[in-house]
């Protein structure tokens, strides 16, 4: 079953908050020493990835949109592919600096589906 633009950005926005979730109240030390949250949040960020990924197949007008998603489909390929390089720390900035920027820009484009 083809999954529709409206359904991907939902995804996004998901995991998006759910990151948030699982890191609420922590600083980058507290985030390297809980594994399970960090596997979690990197779950989460594949899940980004992937749906980034597919709206750009499915909706390439929609996805340019978004500005260039290529940092983060590479983002999920490393959290895949080269789970021995991640860097918690670039992660965490990623988390902190450019995960709330998405999250709101996502959410803007999804209203507009409406």
């Amino acid at each position: 079953m083809k999954r529709d633009s409206k359904v991907l950005l939902d995804d996004v926005i998901q995991a998006s908050e759910e990151i948030r979730e699982y890191t609420a109240g922590m600083d980058l030390s507290a985030y390297r020493n809980s594994r399970v949250r960090r596997r979690a949040v990197e779950r989460c960020f594949t899940i980004i990835g992937e749906a980034l990924n597919k709206l750009k197949h499915h909706d390439p007008d929609l996805t340019a949109r978004l500005g260039d998603p290529r940092e983060i489909v590479d983002f999920r390929n490393l959290l895949t592919h080269g789970y021995h390089k991640v860097d918690d720390k670039e992660v965490w900035d990623i988390i902190t600096d450019d995960l709330p920027v998405l999250h709101a820009t996502v959410s803007d484009l999804r209203k507009g589906l409406q």
